[in-house]
Order: structure tokens, then sequence, then C-alpha cells
């Protein structure tokens, strides 16, 4: 089967495309269209709405941090037994960082790349004819990247909608959809994004609401009519990142949540067996497993019931005393010595490094780094090279006396100094993985 796809973005963020893409994504599952959902950029939390509103795995495509060969290669599994592909843009359509080789980060990159059409999502709210200059600004700011169709979001009226609609079909772009401002279609947030789908108690009936909305605001059959066929050049998965080991002890509850799709997709394509278990319900790593890896997440929500799970603690130190234990981000906080929550109370985590963070000195960290591990780990051998990024707030506030486990730069080469910390087989970092850099 050959996937046709689109990507839907916007002048920024906040403007509405994550509602709009579930919605799309939803309504069309329920008419029976095998569709699937993709997001551009490092984003954790979106591919699991995708996920849920098809019931088909979603999947990241992020052209800086993974090579072109993996790029394709996830692309043509992505389009594989996919009628239609639906890649939501992170940010603004041509946000990503100064890339001589077009390599930046940004959904233009893809769609330039694949030939790929644009839906324009504007949030109209406090603006009308001036919605069309903003059209016409983003469909002629580059001549290889296509805005295709438009959909007006947060309408006031129907004369509202009118002034809009008339403005930018005036340029020649057709508007597939007009939705009026609905507080109940908002997803709520918290302070790295939205909150996750996993914990949404009714999950499928706010899909189904967006579906409904989507039924009832967009023209869906036009949309589908705008989509391009999706035919990477060929890929492959060289770059992934490998298994840590052949049996995986993976954290998995609301604490620990952050591991991207096409990275425990790629572990289990390569035969490697994934055994999860719940810090939070005080459960400890399979002892029968090979290594343990603790997901970034939001541990900082969770710190009082992390500390006092002694069997989750007990169990994790025996099997960190002979074999690899890896955290990134939330899990790396949870690997040192104490985590300070938003109220200012400090809790004992793990020690098993010797670091303490602290999430009431909040200070944001945010964009793409390269890593080059200096030892060792469950990341990879010293000396390999992974590109990533970091989001968190919390700060470390005790550095410890571990050795780094690698020497960072930020996503233009710019030296950030070591980062993270090793002690035997324990290794961590706020860095979370993408991909390898070969």
């Amino acid at each position: 089967m050959n996937a046709t796809a689109l990507i839907v973005g916007a002048p920024r963020s906040g403007s509405g495309k994550t509602s709009v893409t579930i919605g799309i994504l939803r309504a069309l599952a329920r008419r029976g269209v095998r569709v699937r959902g993709a997001k551009s950029g490092p984003d954790y939390i979106d591919p699991g709405f995708h996920a849920a509103a098809t019931g088909l795995p979603g999947v990241n495509l992020d052209s800086w941090a993974m090579p072109p060969s993996l790029l394709n290669g996830l692309a043509a599994q992505t389009a594989d037994n996919a009628e239609l592909v639906v890649l939501e843009s992170a940010m603004g359509l041509f946000d990503g960082i100064p890339s001589p080789d077009g390599r930046t980060g940004s959904a233009a990159d893809l769609a330039r790349l694949y030939r790929l059409p644009v839906l324009l999502v504007l949030d109209v709210s406090g603006q009308s004819t001036t919605a069309a200059a903003i059209a016409k600004g983003l469909s002629c700011y580059d001549p290889n990247v296509r805005v295709a169709g438009v959909v007006l979001n947060r309408l006031g009226s129907e004369r509202h909608r009118k002034l809009c609609t008339e403005a930018i079909e005036a340029l020649g772009l057709p508007v597939v959809g007009a939705i009026l401002r609905d507080s109940a279609l908002a997803l709520p947030e918290r302070h790295l994004g939205l909150v996750q789908a996993s914990e949404h108690a009714s999950l499928m009936q706010h899909l189904d609401r967006l579906a409904d909305m989507a039924d009832a605001s967009l023209n869906l059959d036009a949309i589908m009519a705008l989509a391009a066929p999706l035919e990477p050049a060929d890929g492959s998965f060289e770059a992934a990142l490998p298994p840590p080991g052949q049996r995986i002890a993976l954290a998995e509850d609301a604490a620990f949540t952050f591991i991207y799709p096409h990275v425990a997709a790629h572990w289990r394509k390569s035969g490697a067996e994934i055994v999860p278990f719940s810090p939070l319900a005080d459960e400890a790593p399979d002892e029968s497993c090979d290594v343990c890896w603790l997901p970034g997440g939001y541990p900082e929500l969770h710190a009082g019931k992390l500390a006092a799970a002694s069997d989750f603690q007990a169990g994790i130190k025996r099997f960190a005393a002979t074999k690899p234990v890896h955290g990134e981000c939330g899990g790396f906080m949870v690997l040192g010595k104490a985590l300070e929550d938003a109220e200012g109370v400090t809790h004992s985590m793990l020690g098993l490094l010797g670091h303490s963070t602290s999430f009431a000195k909040r200070k944001m960290n945010l964009g793409y780094r390269e890593a080059r591990l200096k030892s060792d780990s469950a990341l990879g051998p010293a000396g390999t090279v992974v590109r990533g990024h970091e989001f968190h707030y919390a700060q470390v506030t005790d550095t410890g006396s571990d050795e780094p486990l690698a020497e960072l730069a930020d996503g233009q080469g710019n030296a950030l100094g070591p980062s993270g910390g090793r002690r035997g087989p324990v290794s961590g970092t706020f860095f979370h993985a993408i991909a390898m850099n070969p």
C-alpha cells in the first residue's frame, strides 16, 4: 500500500495544530481509513495522542537529529501499509536551527525533502483579513515548500469566517476548514507541554470530541485530496540506537514515560526483549535482564512516592551492583542523591550517582544536543557520537564527584562542556538520545 501524506503546519506554537491533527486522524480512522500520525522534531507527547487516535504507532521524523538514511527508513516504515500519513509540525512551520545542509529540524525540511504539501492552521482570533497576509507570507517564503490549503481556527462568528475566507481564497489558497472558538477542544497542559495521552481518564471521549469537530468543521475529503505520495529515497537503520542489551528492564509508569517510539521499536526489531516495571508500584527491575533503562518523565511530581518505594530502591541497587543502569532526564534525576520538588521538599533518591537536582529552583533548558561519550555506557562505547535534545526545568544543585558521561555541544556545534555522570556500570544525563551520528 503506497501512502499519501501531508504536513499540518502553522506560523507558531499554540495555533491549534495538535487538536486539528488529532481531529483529522481520529475522524478518518473512524471512517475506516488506515491513517497514521507523525511528528517533526523532538516531541514525546504528541505521538502518543496520534497512536491513541489511530490505533497505529506514532513516530518522530527529525531532520537534524536523524541522519538522512534513518529519516528515510522511518518515513518508508511509516508509509508502509497506510493510506494516509498526517505529519504534525513542531513549533512554526519553518522553525529550526541554522544549518547549511538543510538539516534544521523544521517541518519545512520534510516538506522539501519529500515534496509534501502543507495544510496551514491559522489562529485567526483577534484578526480577520490580516490572516491572508500571514498565509501569503508563509506560502511565498520558500518556493520549495507548498502551502496547499488553510484551516481557520478559533473563529468568533460567521462574519469572521467570511472575512478571513474571502481574503485567503483571493490568493488562490483554498480554505478547507473553519473552527469556531471552543475551550472544550483544548488539551490540558503542564510544564513540559500537553498532559500525556496515557494520563487522560477520558481519553477516547476527548479524541472523539475532536473527531466530531473535524467532521463538522473540516472538509476531510478535500484535505485527503491535498495529500501527495510519500516516496522517500532508500533508507537504513544503521544509525538507530542499538539495544543496550538482549533483555531490557524499562521503567514504565506515570513518572517514566519519555522513550521515543522509534527507539523502542528498533530495539524490538533487533531482537531485544523489553521487560517493563513500575517504580511507582514499588516494582524492581527483573534481575534476569541485562540492562535497566530509566527514561525521562515526571519524577518531580511523584518524588515522595519514589522515595518511599523500598522494593524498587533496593532492587535497582542490587541490579546496579553488577549490570548497567542508564537514566535519561527524569531517570537521571532519580539516579542522584536527592530531588527537591516544586514545593521545596527534598526527597532521597537512589544515590547511584552523586548529584542532586531541584525542580523548585527552575531554569528551562531546551535545545538540540550532540554528545560524545567519554566512556563506555549503556548508550554505547566511548567515542560514540549521539544526537538528541534537552528539555527540562530542573537543574543540578550539587554536581557530585562522578566522572562526566559525555562532552556536549548544542545543535550548531558550540561546546557546552561535560554532561551527566558515570559511576561503574551506572550512567545518566539530562540529554535525551534520538539517533547515532556516524
